[in-house]
């Protein structure tokens, strides 16, 4: 058997209504000055009064930064850690989406650190520990709470990231009752983005391993299974707590086992145009899925059942795999989605920056079941456009 390592968040609490632990679960990590980071939709919308009310009966000193955006610059961050520090917090609370989780993830290491943001770029290079750190997502769609990375935009067009084990925090609290407010098409977007987890993690090239292949299998499940109830009634509980574990599984999968050309073409998106990230994936999935049929065939059709019960999975891998493509760009229409590039205002003059763009991403190019060249990533976005 193959060697591999496996790591994940220390402890994951699962339950509609466990906000309201929260003051026991900082009293377990030593926390008495939390410091929460989060972004202005959350204050907006009264989930930084659900947090403050789960507190209010204990002595704990809380701080606060709100200003978190969608794939925030180094300035955030450094202003996030600035306000950490004039709070003199001794634990920091992620509360939100990906971008305020992955912040969090940075002010918790470079509170106590030594080093600069621009120092712990790339894969372990992090050096000593980090604040305690509690993560608590309000959308089902990144993982971010059970990953050990946090993207940062560098420039105009550019990001960089973090990848260290310090940044798996101690607790992840996965409330449905925090998502209950979704629109639909947020909550469809950010599914799409775990299933995308779930299905590049089992199809890696790299570090694929039993138990990333068990949870991609359990997260489409439980997505599969969830995403259209989830939007079609967004007040149905159990299928928000059901999107909420299936995107923390999908999330230790691909913590484990790297995610490919699916985020590498949909990166670029994010970048140039300001795409939200989920939406960004859901445009080019189907697309790179069948780029990739022939080679990942038996794969996708491994995972077809987990994620539609009434493909035949008899038929030969290759048939199934297409079948599973195909399921999937009708369940992304049902959940009126935008699907063609030229509907996000993007020109096919266009096309050639963004396939120059997505080469850059060879980090996650390399675990791709098919090798993609310029000539292929072009060829992506035309058929996506």
């Amino acid at each position: 058997m193959k060697s591999f390592e496996f790591s994940t968040t220390k402890t994951i609490i699962s339950e509609s209504g466990s906000i309201q632990r929260l003051a026991d679960v900082c009293a377990s990590q030593g926390i008495r000055r939390p410091f929460v980071v989060t972004d202005s939709g959350i204050l907006a919308c009264g989930l930084m009064d659900v947090l403050e009310h789960a507190l209010k009966e204990s002595d704990l000193i809380i701080g606060c930064y709100t200003d978190v955006v969608a794939d925030p610059a180094e300035a955030i961050v450094m202003a996030a850690v600035d306000s950490a520090l004039a709070h003199k917090a001794d634990g920091i609370i992620g509360f939100g989406g990906g971008s305020s989780m992955d912040t969090a993830k940075l002010v918790a290491l470079l509170f106590s650190q030594n080093q600069q943001l621009s120092e712990v770029y790339g894969i372990n290079q992090v050096k000593g520990e980090r604040l305690p750190l509690i993560l608590i997502p309000t959308t089902a769609g990144t993982g971010s709470e059970v990953t050990q990375i946090a993207i940062v935009t560098t420039g105009e067009f550019t990001k960089a990231g973090v990848v260290a084990p310090q940044l798996l925090p101690d607790v992840a609290i996965l409330d449905a009752e925090l998502t209950l407010g979704l629109p639909a098409h947020v909550t469809a977007a950010t599914g799409i983005d775990a299933m995308v987890h779930a299905i590049e993690a089992y199809t890696s090239v790299h570090k694929k391993n039993p138990y990333s292949d068990l949870l991609a299998k359990q997260a489409l499940t439980l997505l599969s299974q969830n995403i259209e109830q989830a939007c079609t009634d967004g007040g149905n509980i159990d299928a928000r707590q059901g999107m909420l574990l299936g995107a923390c599984m999908a999330g230790q999968a691909f913590a484990n086992a790297p995610v490919a050309a699916v985020h590498a073409l949909a990166y670029p998106l994010g970048g140039r145009f300001h795409i939200p990230h989920g939406l960004s994936n859901s445009l080019v999935l189907p697309h790179v899925m069948r780029f990739n049929a022939k080679q990942a065939a038996t794969l996708y059709a491994e995972l077809a059942p987990h994620v539609a019960a009434d493909i035949n999975t008899q038929q030969e891998a290759e048939a199934v795999s297409l079948d599973l493509i195909g399921y999937l760009e009708t369940l992304i229409k049902r959940l009126k989605l935008p699907t063609t590039l030229r509907e996000m205002g993007i020109k096919e003059n266009q096309l050639d920056m963004l396939a120059d763009d997505a080469m850059l991403q060879t980090r996650l190019l390399i675990n791709n079941p098919k090798k993609v060249s310029r000539e292929d990533a072009l060829a992506i976005y035309k058929a996506a456009f």
